[in-house]
């Protein structure tokens, strides 16, 4: 089967469609490019399916690539033959092309390969034949040498190589494979050390391995790394040892007591620990992907969050020792005001802090303030609602993750941006400005660092990077990016664009006073057609000579959007005036299909460019909740079993969802208190940004944790 023929069959796509993604891929088409505007070439997947189809065509010719190689290494060495062509070609996944290689694979010295060089694979070859009537001894008596002075020694050498022969047999191995994948237990004691305690739960934690979840895969690990754990493989040997002897013993009187050992020792020196280290790679691996995944699904609806737009807001940096960092941003992000006030402990200076903040508000007519949820969040957050009883005027406050803001605000990054400010001012800047527009602010920070993950550290950091990079991309490019005001970070992320060019396009937009047009992003320094042809749909002209720059419609399919508007005697200053209400029932009456052809389109991009003719500017974001504003703050101390809250959910994850509910301290909805039905996983259910009703059914002042349910909450309750 042809690598696109097996795409085909995965994905469920018609060839051509399949061959189409290949090619367009292979041209260098960026995914949000191919998603949005490749359309009718691939039946519209959306783009994780083509990320995701990107990702397995590259594994599918990693595969080729290495088949080629085993088979040319054998060739070289005379051993080729149609059984293993046949072999490799049946072979589905690198490690089973790993195992028909691991034969010829040239080895570092082993005792296999010491007994060889003495000359005594012919008698292993006797032995692993176990004729009847073969006196094993009188043949090995003929393999005595210097270097094999006894015929035990030549025994012995003979059984090494038949143990390495079993430990090599690629049948064998995936047999074995299967049944420690399905029937061995994870095991693990706990040792001591300093934090030993950590781990307790998992002392003498025993669990088979195919049920074992994610999260405790990862938990293990770290606790073994830690040196807290001591982690095996354990199966009945009842299980293993049978498929060995049923390819290897023939149950010939003279050789069985031989066998056997040779058997125990190829399963217990090496055939049971490489495929142990095997198994818990795979557990790691599967793992690593599952985590990998829970922070792609988190980063999405973060990244997507409603901004507050038309606000002025108040990041407040609490702190301690240094006092609480303060900024106000205009409605357009620009710093008006910033200061440092000292209301919480030791110094608690809280009547200074009052009046001064209230004068700041008043001053720029703030309408939010958005406070960290970091260290002294708590403290700040009780005097920020003892803050708004004082306004003048309406104020409400949101508590915002400042995960990443001081690594962001120490990057040489922040210094560029704001040089006059240091770095507490900076990520004051910053959490406001994630209130205001979270896209714009969070794709400025390392994405590993965005805190909506689980053992992030402990992924694999270049694979985290290009699925979390990739997330960030697609947001980006389906938001659409305002050329005039879009900062070169936001720009990075463009289709067809990186940070150079976008640098460029900040320059070149200071020196023309703003672009009036897409087509000017020609002029561009290093921006020519193919990244033009990339970006130019995803980048917005607002108020711009044409009101198609203000739409995802691109460029090539300008043609296509005024011959849509003719044939309904509509015009472009329809489109600015919003007077299109009427287009849909147009087209419908027409028929999709016949004004498609008319406008010399296909059906999905007639759709798309009527989607954004009837509301040119349109942020996608409007639609997803809004975050949850407060006036006053919740204690933990006043929480009581029973109480029903509206809360925000702040992370995802295998075994659950942290939910804000006005707490310093998020509560966890278990994945079984989640839905009345049976629930596979929580991401089934809610997604990070929701705004869910929850109830309290256990708070534990001394751990910090609170216990949430979504089940069993009657209207009347809220």
């Amino acid at each position: 089967m042809t690598i696109e023929e097996r795409l085909s069959s995965e994905f469920g796509l018609r060839t051509d469609y399949t061959q189409n993604i290949i090619n367009l891929i292979d041209e260098g088409n960026t995914i949000p490019f191919i998603a949005r505007y490749r359309k009718e070439m691939h039946g519209s997947c959306d783009d994780q399916v083509l990320r995701n189809f990107a990702d397995r065509l590259k594994y599918l010719r990693n595969l080729d690539d290495e088949k080629a190689k085993v088979q040319k290494v054998i060739t070289e060495q005379g051993k080729w033959t149609d059984e293993l062509a046949a072999a490799l070609e049946k072979a589905l996944t690198l490690t089973e092309v790993e195992d028909i290689y691991r034969p010829y694979k040239p080895k570092r010295k082993t005792r296999a390969s010491v007994a060889i060089a003495k000359g005594l694979e012919p008698l292993a070859d006797i032995l692993q034949a176990q004729q009847a009537g073969v006196d094993i001894r009188a043949k090995a008596e003929k393999f005595i040498t210097e270097e094999v002075p006894t015929v035990e020694d030549a025994i012995a050498g003979a059984k090494d190589i038949i143990a390495e022969r079993i430990s090599d047999s690629a049948d064998l191995r995936k047999e074995l494979r299967e049944i420690l994948a399905t029937k061995s237990f994870i095991v693990c004691t706990l040792l001591e050390n300093e934090n030993s305690p950590t781990y307790e739960t998992y002392s003498g934690f025993k669990q088979e391995v195919k049920n074992l979840p994610s999260h405790r895969i990862l938990a293990i690990n770290r606790g073994e790394k830690e040196k807290c754990l001591k982690v095996e493989i354990q199966i009945d040997e009842k299980l293993t040892i049978p498929v060995i002897e049923k390819e290897f013993k023939k149950n010939c009187e003279q050789t069985n007591a031989l066998m056997d050992e040779v058997i125990a020792d190829a399963y217990e020196r090496l055939l049971f620990p490489s495929l142990e280290r095997e198994c818990r790679n795979n557990l790691t691996d599967a793992a690593n992907e599952q985590a990998i995944k829970m922070f792609e699904v988190n980063l999405r609806p973060l990244l997507l969050e409603a901004p507050l737009k038309n606000n002025v807001i108040m990041g407040f940096d609490p702190g301690y020792h240094n006092g609480c960092k303060i900024a106000v941003i205009d409605r357009n992000g620009a710093v008006l005001d910033t200061t440092v006030v000292y209301p919480t402990p030791p110094r608690s200076k809280t009547e200074e802090a009052l009046e001064k903040l209230k004068n700041m508000i008043d001053k720029n007519k703030v309408d939010i303030i958005a406070i960290g949820n970091g260290t002294a969040s708590k403290e700040s957050e009780i005097f920020v609602a003892e803050l708004i009883k004082h306004c003048n005027h309406p104020v409400s406050y949101a508590v915002v993750s400042e995960a990443g803001a001081s690594v962001y605000s120490a990057s040489k990054l922040a210094a560029e941006e704001f040089p006059e400010y240091d770095v507490n001012l900076r990520s004051a800047v910053s959490i406001a400005r994630r209130l205001q527009d979270p896209l714009a602010e969070l794709i400025k920070i390392d994405v590993k660092s965005i805190g909506v993950g689980q053992y992030q550290h402990d992924m694999p950091q270049n694979r985290l990077t290009e699925v979390l990079e990739g997330v960030v991309e697609d947001c980006v490019n389906s938001v659409g990016v305002d050329l005039n005001t879009a900062s070169p970070s936001l720009l990075s992320y463009v289709s067809g664009l990186n940070m150079g060019i976008a640098k460029n396009i900040v320059e070149f937009r200071s020196k023309v006073k703003g672009f009036k047009s897409r087509e000017q992003l020609l002029s561009v320094p290093k921006l020519g057609p193919k990244a033009y042809e990339q970006c130019a749909g995803f980048l917005r002209v607002v108020g711009g000579e044409n009101v198609l720059d203000n739409t995802a419609v691109h460029p090539e399919s300008y043609d296509g959007a005024r011959k849509l508007l003719h044939l309904f005697n509509l015009s472009e200053e329809d489109v600015k005036n919003g007077n299109l209400i009427l287009l849909p029932k147009l087209v419908e009456d027409k028929g999709q299909a016949k004004v498609a052809e008319e406008c010399g389109i296909g059906v999905p991009t007639l759709v798309d460019i009527e989607t954004e003719l009837l509301k040119p500017g349109r942020d996608i974001r409007e639609s997803m909740p809004k975050p949850v504003l407060r006036s006053d703050v919740i204690h933990m101390e006043d929480l009581k079993e029973g109480m029903v809250f509206s809360g925000v959910v702040r992370n995802v994850v295998d075994f659950g969802a942290f939910v804000d509910i006005g707490v310093h301290q998020d509560g966890l909805v278990h994945i079984s208190q989640l839905s009345d039905s049976f629930v596979k996983h929580p991401s089934d259910v809610v997604k990070v940004g929701d705004v869910v009703d929850v109830k309290v059914t256990a708070v534990d002042l001394a751990k910090k944790r609170i216990s949430l349910t979504m089940k069993g909450i009657e209207k009347e309750e809220k």
